[in-house]
């Protein structure tokens, strides 16, 4: 009995830990004096999504967000 739960226990902590990380963040750097839209101050120079969401950000650097990409402000480009 304890052995069933400690497997089911620990199946879904493997895949989690074995998951791919993708390029979503929940934490990014502040560029500009504003955050990317979705994103809230932390008053420590990062932008977080509090867990909520993740998206796939990338700064702007100045220019236009390239094709499938959405400026949400603060510096940063979103993917579609």
């Amino acid at each position: 009995m304890v052995q069933r739960l400690l497997i089911a226990l620990l199946i879904p902590a493997a895949l989690v830990v074995a998951a791919p990380r993708g390029q979503a963040q929940r934490v990014v750097k502040r560029i500009t004096s504003e955050c990317p839209m979705g994103y809230i101050d932390m008053g420590n120079g990062k932008c977080s999504a509090l867990g909520l969401m993740t998206y796939t950000l990338r700064p702007a650097m100045g220019e236009d967000c390239p094709a499938g990409w959405m400026d949400v402000g603060g510096g940063y480009c979103r993917r579609d």
